[in-house]
Formats: C-alpha cells, structure tokens, sequence
C-alpha cells in the first residue's frame, strides 16, 4: 500500500502543482505592496519576478494550458502528446526553479545583498524570449502572452532599475545574466537536444 500511496501524491503532485499558481500570484503580489513596495522598492521588483513566473505558469498548463501537448506535436515533432516530454518533467522543472529558487534569492537579495536576485529578471526575459521565438516559427504557444505582457517589460524594467535608479555593479550583472543563461540554455540543450532524440524513437 505505501508504493501505491507515493505513487498518488507524485501523479497528484504531477497533474495539480500548476493550480496553485494563480492564488499565490496574488497572495504574494498583495503581500508585496502592502508591506514591501514603500519601504523597500528594489527588493519588491526582485519579489515581483515569482509571481509574475506564477502568471505565466498558469498560461503554460491551466488557462488555456496544454504547453506540454504543444512542446511535443509542435516542437519536438512527436506523434504522441505526452511523450517524451511528461508532467513529470514540468514538475520538476518547474517547482525547483519558480518555487525554490525564485523565493529563495529574493529572500537572500533582502537579507544579503540585492544583487543576488537579478538573475531571475534576466531568466524572465531569456525564458519569455524563447516563447517569442516560438510563435514565429509555430504560432501561439501556452505562456506567450505572460511572456509578452508581464515577464519581458517587467524584467526588463527590473534590468534597467538597477542599471541606473539603483545601480548595481557591471560584474553583478553580467553574474546574474550568466546564471540565468546557464539554466535557460541547459532547458534548452535538454529540450531541443536530448528530448527530440527520444521523439523518434
């Protein structure tokens, strides 16, 4: 009964992690201007990149969702929907990222130093940017109008704040935009490379 029972939570897990993402998005942007925009504004736009990531999770797999479906057919030419990318690899990209990472280095860019928590400005865009890359080449795809509306102005507003109202130093920058290319390229090489091998088979 306990394999069954690890099993239900994973599939659990697996098929409903991305419904929390609208109720926290708001929870948190709530909490943000409430207690965090005043007093400190360069750490509440480091705050604000999770739950604009929260926003453009809920376009990829609730509202319209299907960006599994939509990596698969279109992307990686597979004939099956949920193959070879799976709900389980969402999950696990995904929750460690957004909900690990994310949270963590804007609460190490508070207690720490801010600059700690640039590279999430800098994944947004890089993230949001291969969604535009892939409406020209398949048309819309789930997350492309967060992409277009919240990640790509709100991380490039981040970008710009802290290149000139709150300036942090070249090196922080170009560490932080090394970290959010590293992570967005191995996505990438992971998906494009390793995953359309496994479409053919």
């Amino acid at each position: 009964m306990e394999p069954m029972k690890k099993r239900s939570v994973k599939a659990w897990l697996e098929e409903y992690w991305p419904v929390s993402t609208p109720f926290l998005a708001v929870y948190l942007t709530v909490v943000l201007v409430l207690f965090v925009l005043k007093e400190n504004f360069a750490l509440f736009l480091i705050w604000l990149q999770t739950p604009v990531y929260w926003v453009h999770q809920f376009e990829e797999y609730i509202c319209p969702g299907g960006f599994v479906e939509f990596f698969n057919r279109k992307v990686l030419g597979s004939k099956r929907e949920d193959w070879p990318l799976t709900k389980t690899h969402a999950l696990w990209i995904n929750v460690p990222i957004i909900f690990v990472a994310f949270p963590l280095s804007a609460i190490l860019a508070g207690l720490v130093d801010i600059s700690i928590g640039i590279w999430t400005a800098y994944f947004s865009i890089l993230n949001a940017l291969s969604h535009v890359g892939m409406f020209f080449r398949h048309g819309y795809n789930p997350g492309l109008v967060a992409s277009a509306l919240l990640n790509i102005p709100i991380g490039a507003y981040t970008v710009y704040y802290f290149a000139t109202s709150h300036p942090l130093s070249l090196g922080a920058h170009i560490a932080g935009f090394l970290v959010a290319l590293a992570i967005q390229g191995a996505l990438m090489v992971w998906g494009l490379k390793f995953m359309k091998a496994k479409a053919t088979l």
